[in-house]
């Protein structure tokens, strides 16, 4: 073999080995948990057994609800030396690096108040907050502190959301978007833990109940395929289909946005007879449709009938909120227009909070200055 392509290949091997080594010599994301009242816990706390990824380590869970954090400890099989009952001493003992909060939303506001100031990045699930004005505190104290705020949404990590951006937005293989119809929500939450149905059918802790529950997602979809774009208008509708079930809160909503050129119709509901998060683009000349997290449908210009398509995992930029938190904090990636982004996520607040003011009263469209 000659020598300068002998050269060329040891060379290779030795930078690929050398990215290897440091892959594996990173140290995880130290991260605490704050809450155990989300049903979505688990997917943080059985991470580690289910992937094997050492990506990021659990080194502290603040919960002060000991019958639920005894449960929980004993269902993932871990040791109840994690849990602290407030947040302040499970900082201080474990000097986490970011938190990922998994509590009420309406106390998303209290972990960013206590982790801003020590520079704790914070990552929470979805909606933001309960309020336009809660959240706007939690982006000043972001902003003051140098932290990252973070939403994080299941649909997300769809490969079939990434797959249909890409379509619809980067490509314009379906001509300027014009209409977008988001599915989402299921048969309802009342088969749940009883701390999580607790405060998620309670409108001061959740903000509202389907309507904030699942129209966050559609209202999270629509902004990021439209580049970050305001609705000029926001008008919702609400039912209580189950007021025995659910007395305090909406268990059924239709979200309208109204853009200059484009509609946006989010249907949300805890009343679905199967659960659903599916989303339809519609352009000029084409469609996507998402199905699940994979399968897709899609009718380009100069098709004669609807194709079929799967989308991969790895369409999505990583494989979960996790990993994606731990290259955000690292400086890997940035998020400053994405789904998980709080200048994204601030403009969801404002449709959420006008469509509780438009339901309010019967639908009535509510203008976003």
């Amino acid at each position: 073999m000659p020598i300068m392509p002998t050269l060329y290949v040891l060379l290779f091997v030795m930078a690929l080995s050398s990215q290897i080594n440091a892959q594996t010599t990173q140290k995880p994301l130290r991260v605490g948990v704050v809450g155990l009242v989300h049903s979505h816990v688990g997917w943080i706390l059985n991470r580690a057994k289910k992937t094997g990824d050492p990506t990021i380590e659990v080194v502290g869970i603040a919960e002060p609800n000991r019958e639920v954090a005894e449960r929980y400890m004993k269902q993932y099989g871990l040791p109840m030396s994690l849990v602290y009952p407030t947040v302040e001493e499970m900082l201080d003992k474990t000097k986490p690096d970011a938190v990922t909060a998994f509590n009420e939303i309406s106390n998303h506001i209290n972990v960013v108040k206590i982790c801003a100031p020590r520079g704790i990045h914070v990552m929470v699930e979805k909606p933001l907050a309960v309020s336009i004005d809660q959240a706007k505190q939690m982006e000043a104290l972001a902003k003051k502190h140098n932290i990252h705020l973070l939403t994080n949404y299941e649909t997300t990590w769809y490969g079939s959301n990434h797959k249909a951006f890409q379509m619809a937005v980067k490509d314009g293989a379906i001509g300027p978007i014009r209409r977008i119809v988001v599915h989402d929500g299921h048969d309802g939450p009342s088969r749940m833990n009883k701390e999580f149905v607790a405060w998620l059918t309670d409108p001061v802790t959740n903000g509202a109940g389907a309507l904030f529950d699942f129209g966050c997602y559609g209202a999270n979809l629509a902004t990021w395929l439209l580049k970050g774009e305001r609705p000029k208008t926001v008008s919702a509708f609400t039912l209580q289909i189950k007021p025995d079930v659910y007395p305090k809160v909406d268990d059924d909503a239709t979200i309208v946005l109204e853009y200059p050129k484009t509609q946006v119709v989010i249907q949300a509901s805890w009343n679905w007879p199967f659960s659903r998060k599916d989303m339809e683009v519609y352009g000029e000349t084409g469609y996507v449709f998402t199905l699940d997290g994979t399968r897709m449908r899609i009718r380009l210009k100069d098709d004669k009938t609807e194709q079929p398509f799967e989308a991969s995992k790895t369409d999505a930029p990583v494989a979960d909120p996790f990993d994606y938190l731990a290259q955000v904090v690292r400086g890997e990636t940035k998020s400053v227009d994405d789904l998980s982004s709080l200048q994204v996520n601030m403009i969801v607040m404002e449709i959420l909070d006008a469509a509780r003011r438009s339901a309010k009263e019967g639908g009535k469209p509510i203008a976003l200055k």
